[in-house]
């Protein structure tokens, strides 16, 4: 949240276009140790963030455009998220009953077919199967843990 502070964090997906649902994934060149540096610095960012700031301040979250939003509800949100994203029982979710989203209704994901979904999901599959086997710069995997 923007509210005359700004992160000096660089964001992957932000920088150029990397398709959507392209920041949900770390892609096999993106090592280990740069995404939990970026995560340290964001969770560092975001603890300074909220304790300077009153919760109704207002400013902006750029990937959710101009609109204007208090900490308050920043802060709404990512409770919710990590409450769904928490051991990824959306996933679990999706496996039982096909269900995906936030709300059945207003599922707040990307529009498209099932095709894209489909080549979507390959493409993350490839991307971890190749960080799995070295073929990025984060760790690699050997073939026996992979087959495992």
């Amino acid at each position: 949240m923007e509210a005359g502070r700004s992160h000096q964090i660089a964001l992957p997906w932000l920088g150029h276009p990397t398709g959507p649902n392209s920041d949900m994934w770390a892609a096999p060149e993106e090592a280990r140790d740069d995404i939990v540096a970026a995560y340290r610095s964001t969770w560092e960012f975001a603890d300074a963030t909220i304790s300077d700031l009153p919760l109704d301040t207002v400013g902006t979250v750029p990937w959710w455009g101009d609109e204007e939003v208090s900490l308050h509800r920043v802060l709404v949100h990512v409770t919710a998220e990590v409450q769904r994203h928490a051991g990824h029982a959306d996933i679990v979710r999706e496996l039982v009953d096909g269900s995906a989203g936030l709300l059945e209704g207003v599922d707040n994901l990307p529009s498209h077919d099932p095709a894209w979904w489909a080549a979507y999901r390959d493409r993350v599959e490839s991307a971890a199967r190749l960080a799995g086997r070295g073929g990025g710069s984060g760790p690699a995997a050997s073939d026996e843990e992979e087959s495992a």
